[in-house]
């Protein structure tokens, strides 16, 4: 799967799923998803030519290991996985699908905490929670050759700009006022 860019829409309840169908999103994120629900949001949303990807972390009922990693891949078949686990983004890369690694930026010594985990995992992608530090999206982009989605607390058009402008290759946000700008 390609790398998704602009701004992603993260899905958390039904009627943001039916608006997301309808719009020209190619990708899609569901966030806090029970696992009874998911393979047939899944299949609807493949049936609307979108790109899943699966926040496997925050699956309801679904255990984060390699079990639960071969159940999402052969019963439920997304594009991708976002994980902050370094088993699941192995997994995720082995098995083909498109493997972001979610980081949050907590302080300093969580940003190099998270860089060795990105160059021990090799993610296809980075997700930064807060999306809102420009400086920390340019620096682990340069650092890493990774490309960053930021993610987490963007509220306007001015912070997706900034964090595009600081070398985001895209914004996921659950605020559906945001889904409209790119």
């Amino acid at each position: 799967m390609e790398i998704p860019s602009g701004v992603i829409p993260a899905i958390k309840n039904m009627k943001d799923f039916e608006k997301v169908l309808e719009s020209d999103h190619t990708t899609i994120v569901f966030l806090e998803t029970r696992l009874a629900q998911l393979k047939s949001l899944v299949q609807y949303s493949k049936r609307a030519d979108k790109k899943v990807l699966v926040h496997f972390d925050l699956i309801q009922g679904l255990k984060t290991d390699e079990y639960g990693m071969e159940f999402l891949i052969r019963h439920i078949k997304p594009d991708g996985i976002i994980s902050t686990r370094g088993n699941i983004i192995k997994l995720a890369k082995k098995n083909k699908l498109l493997a972001i690694q979610r980081t949050f930026l907590l302080d300093s010594m969580a940003v190099e905490h998270n860089l060795k985990l990105i160059e021990r995992f090799q993610p296809d992608c980075i997700e930064l929670l807060p999306g809102l530090i420009p400086d920390i999206i340019k620096q682990i982009s340069e650092e890493t050759g990774v490309p960053v989605i930021a993610g987490g607390l963007v509220r306007n058009k001015i912070e997706v700009s900034s964090a595009l402008d600081a070398g985001a290759v895209a914004v996921s946000t659950s605020n559906n006022e945001l889904w409209k700008i790119y």
